[in-house]
Formats: structure tokens, C-alpha cells, sequence
């Protein structure tokens, strides 16, 4: 399961996020930048939104916001190691955003048996 902390963000357990996401009852974000995603690819169903577009992209207020973060779903956020995810975890929750989860890094994915797609 995931560890709640006192900044609206958990910590999520991989395994858990693999199967919260396999079910389809979570958002998973990837958040590393493009040259990242293109050498390791990215989690099997995660929308890339690379850190640097993050605000315009995630932001409910912002024309840019994409549709799939307006259905109310709990999110699950990763990069490379758990550092950008955090940030991007930060944002949502100012952006009021209510079930955000911090994964970590994409090896932690990986490790706990989820897929990779290109």
C-alpha cells in the first residue's frame, strides 16, 4: 500500500502501483524527459509529461490541462529515481489534486513486475 505523509503526498509501493494500474483505477505519469523515455521506454499505460511542460499540461485551470487528469482518478507519478516525481507530487497537490502517489523511479516499476512499452 502507500505511506501517507503530512504534504498530501505517498509514497506508493511499486507492487502496489502495478496492480492499482493494471486495473485501470489510477493515472500513471511519467515525468522524465523525452531523451529518457526514448532509451528505457516508459511503465505500460503511463502518460509522459516530461517536468519541464508539467504545470501547463496538469494544471485544471490551464488550457493545455489534459483530459484524461480531469476524471477524478487517483495519481500515481515516477522518473528516474523519485526526485522529479516528488516536484511533480507537489504540484498536483497545489493544483488540488486529492490521491497523489510518489512511485519512485521506474526501475522500482520494473522490479515489481510491471511492463515497459517503447
Amino acid at each position: 500500500m502507500s505511506t501517507p505523509s503530512r504534504d498530501g503526498i505517498s509514497q506508493i509501493n511499486p507492487a502496489d502501483a502495478v496492480q492499482i494500474a493494471a486495473r485501470g483505477d489510477a493515472i500513471l505519469i511519467d515525468v522524465r524527459d523525452p531523451g529518457e523515455v526514448a532509451q528505457s521506454g516508459k511503465a505500460a499505460s503511463a502518460i509522459h509529461i516530461p517536468l519541464a511542460t508539467f504545470r501547463m499540461r496538469a494544471d485544471p485551470a490551464s488550457p493545455e490541462c489534459l483530459p484524461e487528469l480531469k476524471q477524478g482518478k487517483p495519481v500515481i507519478v515516477y522518473c528516474a529515481a523519485g526526485g522529479r516525481a516528488q516536484m511533480a507530487c507537489q504540484m498536483l497537490v497545489q493544483f488540488g489534486y486529492g490521491d497523489v502517489s510518489n512511485l519512485g523511479g521506474l526501475r522500482d516499476w520494473a522490479a515489481a513486475g510491471g511492463t515497459l512499452e517503447p
